[in-house]
């Protein structure tokens, strides 16, 4: 039997936008824009490695104190937004679909590099639905090193070749196919064409999309 490791942000939970929200008042604040085409490239990548990616679009440059600083005042502007979420932010067809997993028995674990993970399950009550959460806490390389998806499964006690991630970022696929795993993107064909299967949104899926991977 397959197991599911899902991403957080932009997967199950419409808190990508926070992200996106947070960097951009950061950039405000820096004196540049930052576009939600730019903030593409921020998907699936550590917070420091976006840190870098943001300023060089602002070709500003920051000593590593000021980097740490910068970081840490962009996580508590997002952690503002996130406490306030609800179960409403939970994207379209999301709770449907995990309530099948777990009506079948089948294993599903959270792999997302978030530290913020635990607070984000708990104000929208996705965290029922996951049998582990490897997460920020207890991984430390950024996708798309294939650490965290290899801690879900591991964490699961499951093969990691038996494992179907859900991804919205290129570099979580690369993870996932890193990881000896398969990966269903979610979101664009365009963006995630190296995914086994890509598919717009949960709406309307059910478990039958495991017997397509």
């Amino acid at each position: 039997m397959k197991s599911c490791i899902f991403d957080l942000d932009g997967v199950l939970v419409d808190s990508a936008k926070y992200h996106y929200l947070a960097w951009k008042a950061l950039a405000d604040k820096l004196g540049f824009v930052f576009t939600e085409k730019d903030n593409e490239r921020l998907k699936g990548v550590s917070r420091m490695k976006s840190l870098e990616i943001l300023l060089e679009i602002g070709k500003i440059t920051m000593s590593d104190g000021e980097k740490e600083q910068a970081a840490a005042e962009k996580n508590e502007l997002y952690r503002s937004y996130i406490s306030k979420m609800t179960p409403e932010e939970i994207l379209p067809g999301v709770e449907n679909f995990l309530k099948e997993l777990k009506s079948l028995g089948i294993k599903t674990a959270i792999g997302s590099a978030s530290k913020n993970t635990p607070l984000i399950l708990e104000r929208t009550g996705l965290k029922k639905y996951f049998d582990a959460v490897a997460d920020g806490t207890n991984v430390s390389k950024a996708k798309p090193d294939p650490e965290v998806f290899l801690k879900g499964a591991e964490l699961l006690g499951v093969d990691p070749k038996t494992c179907i991630v859900f991804e919205d970022a290129a570099a979580g696929v690369e993870a996932a196919h890193r990881a000896g795993m398969k990966a269903v993107g979610i979101g664009s064909q365009t963006v995630l064409n190296e995914a086994d299967l890509v598919i717009p949104n949960f709406v309307g899926v059910t478990s039958d999309i495991l017997q397509k991977i």
